[in-house]
């Protein structure tokens, strides 16, 4: 999962240049997305795993769609836009799955 989740920052950076914005510094939270969701229960591990092969379902094609259209010398920033906007509210949504850290941190099991 560490490297389908660092392929999607990836991606993510890639979108945010084609739309013309400056992507996002990377958190905490999403930096070790992949070791906390690792300490979830299954259900959680498992809908974090859809959630990220559906993003990338969605990025590869986007993206080639958005390189095609720059490389015509159109511009993809509303397109990129679009996607961008898509990516996140799914980024969300799985970094949702984590479950809540509390003062101390996430919980950690022996």
């Amino acid at each position: 999962m560490s490297v389908k989740w660092a392929a999607l920052q990836d991606a993510a950076a890639v979108i945010a240049a084609l739309a013309g914005i400056e992507a996002e510094p990377p958190t905490p939270e999403l930096r070790n997305f992949p070791a906390l969701i690792r300490e979830a229960e299954p259900w959680r591990r498992e809908l974090a795993e859809r959630g990220i092969e559906d993003m990338t379902a969605v990025l590869e094609p986007g993206i080639a769609a958005l390189l095609g259209v720059d490389a015509r010398g159109a511009s993809p920033r509303p397109a990129a836009l679009a996607l961008w906007g898509e990516f996140t509210e799914a980024r969300a949504a799985v970094l949702a799955l984590l479950p809540p850290s509390g003062a101390l941190g996430p919980r950690r099991s022996a």
